[in-house]
């Protein structure tokens, strides 16, 4: 392995772990559960797909690889939808949003809102 890989490699870790980091601080210093999720999904996504494809380039497998590009395409697929579904139930069930918001609620019981 030669040393641009390896600082390559070190560099993907490096800041997939900043990534990782910045999504634990999200959920410490976030003031509402809606921006909690926002900060943690993206930052959380991120991460694991900038690991994983730290990863794939440390083992220079066609299999390792093909799962590790499987693992960040199904991250970038379902943690997106899982945080907006996780939200929208918030939202429905009556989980107050934060003073300093500046997105008006859509509707004034969000309890009777099915769609």
């Amino acid at each position: 392995m030669e040393v641009f890989d390896e600082v390559f490699i070190a560099v993907l870790i490096l800041v997939g772990s900043a990534f990782g980091f910045s999504a634990a601080l999200g959920l410490l210093r976030m003031p509402d559960f809606y921006t909690r999720m926002s900060t943690s999904g993206k930052a959380a996504t991120l991460c694991c797909g900038l690991l994983l494809a730290g990863v794939a380039t440390l083992f220079h497998d066609t299999q390792v690889t093909a799962r590790a590009v499987a693992a960040i395409l199904f991250l970038l697929l379902t943690v997106p939808v899982g945080v907006h579904m996780i939200a929208r139930a918030a939202y429905r069930v009556g989980t107050p949003m934060w003073r300093g918001t500046s997105a008006q609620p859509r509707f004034k019981n969000p309890k009777r809102d099915l769609r």
